[in-house]
């Protein structure tokens, strides 16, 4: 055995608090380490040619990398120890930056120590390491896109435009998510369903496009390349193949409810289409509030009006089962409920209302046919107040971090009002002003000065009403002042959150999501777009809150990974994976009741039963190696004996000092 050791200074970032020519001294002097050296940079090109020069040079049989952490270069060693022949699961990586420079700035000589016994726990490991050779899996060139807003739709066309078959689900009736929904969008003020509407259209009828809205996902089953998925889709009660949509039975239906589409603000009857541009053009019976239900048929008006037949109330929830190589995950976003602030007289008075809510009024397709109205009288507002980063930004309701589109939508919103009611007064309460994108800070400024908007720097503390006004109760930061202002109508600018269907389709996916609920991504730079689930990808607000223009663009990104993958004849799998020992296992089941992703199997009979991992679907997460009492169980590269030599070397000094203990008595 030849190891080879190449300690990075990463700059000043493990340099500044490791000193590294002591670690190279301790380390050289270690049984079978033929090489220990330095670099201020081994992630560069010159510093992967050395490596792979030291490893020609000297002959080297395994490699030690003291740097940061795997997760931002393991993947980049090795394939430069691959490049000069060494097999890549002969290299071990000490996190001495994240895990010991970074937490110990002003402790250098116990980073450097603890450096030292960093390096060697992965020695340790290293020599019982066993090259490895990657798992090869075959592709299914489909993909499921998981979304039917405009980050799905994007996502699909790009894939689809590949010559690879999509299947595009949504949940809703119909294709559109949000942007369907608003008005104008910033800071160009181009009509939302102009730019939407023509994608959408686009989508349902690309030869590569299968799409099932009225649908969700029920199960996923299976790995990258072959993923076996279950939808649900549910009855419209409407046969879309025999409908024309031509509103008959709109005009005869006597149930009116609120349109949630128009959030709540306009009416529907209970059988509708979403919005005028939906697609498909379908109608649908909402059996929750139709007089008729399952068992029960007390109205036929629909049916009788209905010309061509399309109506039929024994329909029922219909399971497709598709295989696909790839998911593309697209679910958008949820505002936090209005009734969550109550401060703001969330959920409490009438006029008080949410961006999307005033998005909806503005709309020339709204309830209103794009007249702003308070909801209490129906009175155009003479004065309006905007109230930034209602939920957001806020520990109080457990969500620190910013929405991000609220400072530019508000500023659109501001203008839309001065444009619809000019002699109109808008005040808007602001934290600060986020607008860093192409033309955004113009665009604010543009309200600000031209549309003199009132832009007063402060949180807002309380809402209430007196007599007929709202009363909007805060202060004023840059004087320091309370203030207290009259308004007809007060529109907040609710926290973005994630969907309650995200979370649970994360839990099927078994996707990681973060503290909020938000999908989480591999690496917020590196790999902004891939999950930790592999083959599942992110786009859109399901990661994060997003702006149109970068949700789109993540939409491509997914897509071109997409590609990517598919565009292989087979996909290469780590082959970390667990491995049974046969001769040990006593089957007692307690490894495949443990299983997260159902990756083991018992097979044979008798004395002679034993568990069986199914490699292609393990992700080599060691659960099972843990809570195997007979040690039957391990993982490829993490096995019991690498990791007991590690833990040994890196407590070797605690276990000597603790020795020479009870020695001296």
């Amino acid at each position: 055995m030849r190891i080879g050791v190449f300690v990075c200074h990463c700059g000043r970032n493990i340099a500044g608090s490791v000193d590294v020519k002591k670690v190279v001294d301790e380390i050289s002097h270690i049984k079978d380490v033929v090489l220990c050296m330095d670099y201020i940079y081994l992630c560069s090109e010159p510093g992967q040619l050395t490596i792979q020069e030291k490893i020609k040079e000297l002959n080297l049989t395994h490699i030690v990398i003291a740097a940061c952490t795997p997760a931002l270069h393991g993947v980049t060693f090795g394939r430069a120890v691959e490049a000069a022949g060494l097999n890549r699961y002969l290299l071990e990586i000490a996190n001495i930056r994240e895990q010991c420079s970074w937490v110990h700035q002003h402790h250098p000589e116990k980073a450097t120590k603890k450096a030292i016994c960093l390096i060697k726990g992965a020695l340790a490991k290293l020599k019982n390491a066993q090259p490895l050779k990657p798992i090869k899996v075959p592709l299914t060139r489909k993909v499921l896109v998981i979304g039917g807003g405009i980050a799905g739709i994007r996502a699909a066309l790009d894939i689809a435009q590949g010559g690879i078959e999509v299947y595009l689900v949504e949940k809703t009736p119909s294709l559109g998510g949000h942007m369907a929904q608003l008005s104008e969008t910033f800071p160009t003020l181009d009509c939302s369903s102009c730019i939407l509407t023509p994608l959408m259209v686009e989508a349902a009828h690309h030869k590569n496009i299968h799409v099932f809205t009225y649908t969700e996902v029920k199960r996923v089953e299976g790995v990258i390349g072959n993923f076996k998925v279950t939808l649900e889709k549910k009855p419209r009660y409407v046969i879309p193949e025999k409908c024309t949509g031509c509103n008959d039975c709109v005009d005869v239906c006597p149930v009116i409810v609120p349109n949630e589409f128009d959030q709540g603000l306009g009416a529907r009857k209970a059988i509708y289409v979403p919005f005028p541009q939906a697609v498909p053009l379908v109608y649908t019976i909402d059996l929750e509030h139709c007089l008729n239900d399952e068992k029960l048929i007390v109205c036929e008006q629909c049916f009788k009006a209905c010309g061509p037949k399309a109506i039929n109330f024994l329909m029922e929830p219909e399971e497709v089962e598709i295989e696909v190589g790839s998911i593309v995950v697209a679910t958008g976003y949820e505002l936090l409920p209005l009734e969550n602030l109550k401060e703001y007289g969330g959920g409490e008075y009438e006029d008080v209302i949410t961006s999307l809510d005033f998005e909806r009024l503005a709309s020339a397709s709204g309830p209103t046919g794009g007249v702003i109205k308070r909801p209490s009288d129906g009175k155009v507002p003479k004065s309006v107040v905007f109230i930034q980063c209602a939920g957001s930004r806020d520990q109080e309701h457990g969500r620190p971090y910013c929405s991000k589109i609220c400072c530019m939508y508000t500023a659109k919103h501001a203008l839309t009002y001065k444009h619809l009611v000019p002699e109109g007064e808008a005040c808007v309460f602001y934290i600060d002003v986020r607008a860093a994108g192409k033309r955004y800070e113009e665009f604010v400024q543009r309200v600000m000065g031209e549309e003199r908007v009132l832009y007063l720097r402060g949180k807002v503390s309380k809402v209430f009403r007196h007599n007929e006004k709202m009363i909007v109760s805060g202060v004023d930061t840059l004087s320091g002042k309370p203030v207290e202002i009259e308004a007809d109508l007060v529109v907040v600018a609710p926290a973005i959150v994630p969907s309650k269907k995200a979370q649970e389709l994360a839990k099927l996916l078994k996707a990681p999501v973060d503290e909020f609920g938000f999908m989480s991504e591999i690496h917020p730079k590196l790999r902004p777009v891939e999950s930790v689930s592999l083959g599942v990808y992110l786009a859109g607000a399901v990661q994060a809150p997003k702006d149109i223009s970068e949700t789109v663009a993540q939409a491509s990104a997914a897509a071109s990974k997409v590609l990517s993958l598919l565009s292989q004849p087979e996909a290469s799998l780590e082959p970390i994976v667990a491995h049974v020992n046969e001769e040990l296992c006593k089957a007692c089941r307690l490894c495949q009741k443990a299983c997260p992703f159902k990756a083991i199997t018992m097979v044979g009979k008798g004395k002679k039963r034993h568990a069986k991992v199914e490699e292609a679907l393990c992700q080599g997460c060691g659960v099972c190696m843990a809570i195997c009492e007979e040690h039957a169980i391990n993982v490829a590269g993490f096995t019991y004996e690498q990791l007991s030599m590690q833990l040994r070397a890196l407590l070797e000094d605690r276990i000597n000092e603790n020795e020479k203990a009870v020695k001296s008595g």
